[in-house]
């Protein structure tokens, strides 16, 4: 397999993009068998290892029951790593999506979804040129005033490029792997699969809503012309916003493949947690009210709440990048949202909350649990804005509410058993859990109920902290 790698790599520095393409296409229909007999064969151990292992259980003291839980857990850990380890593209997307999860897994679960985190290796120069001038009709040495053939970012998909337009802009131009896509569709086609060995460690979960929901987002991220379209809709709506900053798309310069942006300044994550805890508190603020702003005036939001998709300076201001995963919500969707809401933060109706997530998949209708569980089940939820006072954001409670969901055994099991992600909610609920993670990272405090006021279309309350006041004066 080494050499023919190397061979092909060799045909595609000689053939460029085009040929690079179809080589790639056909060793990985080649391989796509592979991949499924891979992932068959690995669901085969895990399910014999958990059939073996509950039937151990059945005799087994309570103490040895958990032992044979942990060794079953950490056996399927590092089988899951090892399958899919060398599996790129949509299961390393996959793996970076479900790392929203992370705060609150069993830690071999937790290992599992990190060994599929990892960038994939940079393209070489000379094939990132070819990709270019497959897609744009000439080699970035024409089309670009300067161009910078290292990369300075790398992704699941792709790679990032430093470069300077004839107009003297500087600009971001990030250039996809070429048969990147073809893997990503095969890869696809084993999500069910991968979802359903995480059903099989964690029983309860129902895995088809999220399935069927990143499918449906990953696969638009193979088309940067869809991202495009995503980020301008964010540019526009955010124009001259005092904080928060969306780089402008150069259309001229991007295609299916090429994506070209403003080259945007800041600071990455790691840096700023390395700030005053007043300039982490702004920064905290300042993703919040992008988060719930764009979801409720917009109705839309950019699902991949992460750490490396925001840059930063001081007093607040963050850009916000990869525009790839976005998710459109319906008027019934946010609006039953809304509902959701107000019946457990405003008006204290658990009844009423009761009914509405019901309706909308979040809680088995009928289930035998009492109105008294589902509020100390699902008020853990809401507690960030349940009073009006200032709350830290911290990993334990971020934590919590991952466990919260696969609480199957514990003083919640009652109620997680009946309780599901709706396909409609799957990239809410990373958002939710995905931006709190980001902002326990950053021990965020703030009176979150006021400045949720100033978001909640119910009731569009008055600024209440000093990025709420510039706020207000862009929206006038």
């Amino acid at each position: 397999m080494v050499g023919r790698e190397r061979r092909l790599r060799r045909a595609v520095l000689a053939g460029g993009a085009v040929a690079a393409g179809v080589a790639v296409g056909r060793m990985r229909r080649s391989t796509r068998a592979k991949r499924n007999v891979q992932m068959a064969r690995v669901s085969s151990k895990l399910g014999a290892s958990v059939a073996a292992t509950r039937a151990r259980q059945v005799f087994a003291s309570a103490e040895r029951k958990e032992q044979l839980q942990a060794e079953l857990e950490l056996k399927t850990g590092q089988q899951v790593a090892e399958a899919l380890g060398n599996m790129k593209g949509a299961m390393m997307k996959l793996g970076q999506l479900a790392s929203f999860l992370d705060d609150g897994l069993p830690q071999p679960i937790r290992d599992a979804l990190a060994s599929l985190q990892q960038d994939a290796p940079p393209m070489s120069g000379e094939l990132a040129a070819s990709v270019i001038e497959a897609e744009l009709g000439a080699p970035p040495e024409k089309l670009f005033a300067e161009w910078d053939p290292v990369p300075i970012a790398a992704a699941s998909i792709g790679q990032v490029h430093r470069a300077l337009t004839h107009d003297d802009v500087a600009v971001a131009v990030k250039v996809q792997y070429p048969g990147v896509d073809e893997a990503i569709k095969a890869d696809l086609d084993n999500s069910d699969m991968l979802f359903g060995i995480i059903g099989m460690v964690m029983p309860g979960f129902d895995p088809k809503p999220l399935v069927q929901e990143i499918r449906e987002r990953v696969g638009e991220e193979l088309d940067y012309r869809i991202e495009a379209a995503n980020q301008t809709l964010f540019v526009e709506h955010y124009r001259g916003h005092p904080f928060i900053h969306v780089p402008a798309v150069v259309p001229s310069l991007s295609a299916q493949r090429v994506l070209t942006t403003e080259l945007a300044d800041g600071v990455r994550f790691s840096e700023v947690e390395g700030w005053s805890q007043e300039e982490r508190n702004l920064a905290g603020e300042a993703i919040y009210r992008f988060v719930f702003r764009s979801i409720y005036d917009m109705r839309t939001f950019n699902g991949d709440p992460h750490p490396g998709n925001y840059l930063f300076r001081p007093g607040g201001q963050v850009t916000f990048l990869d525009f790839g995963l976005v998710k459109k919500f319906t008027a019934d969707e946010v609006r039953d949202a809304e509902q959701i809401l107000r019946h457990i933060v405003f008006d204290h109706d658990i009844a009423a909350y009761r009914r509405s997530i019901e309706q909308v998949g979040i809680l088995k209708p009928g289930a035998p649990v009492t109105d008294e569980d589902i509020e100390l089940y699902f008020g853990h939820f809401y507690e960030i804005v349940k009073e009006d006072r200032e709350v830290t954001f911290t990993h334990a409670y971020a934590a919590e509410l991952v466990q919260r969901l696969f609480d199957l055994q514990g003083r919640f099991g009652d109620i997680a058993k009946y309780a599901n992600v709706p396909a409609s909610m799957v990239i809410i609920q990373r958002i939710n859990l995905g931006l709190y993670s980001v902002l326990a990272s950053l021990n965020a405090t703030a009176n979150w109920r006021r400045i949720a006021e100033e978001l909640w279309p119910m009731v569009r309350g008055p600024a209440s902290t000093e990025l709420g006041r510039q706020e207000a004066a862009w929206l006038a």
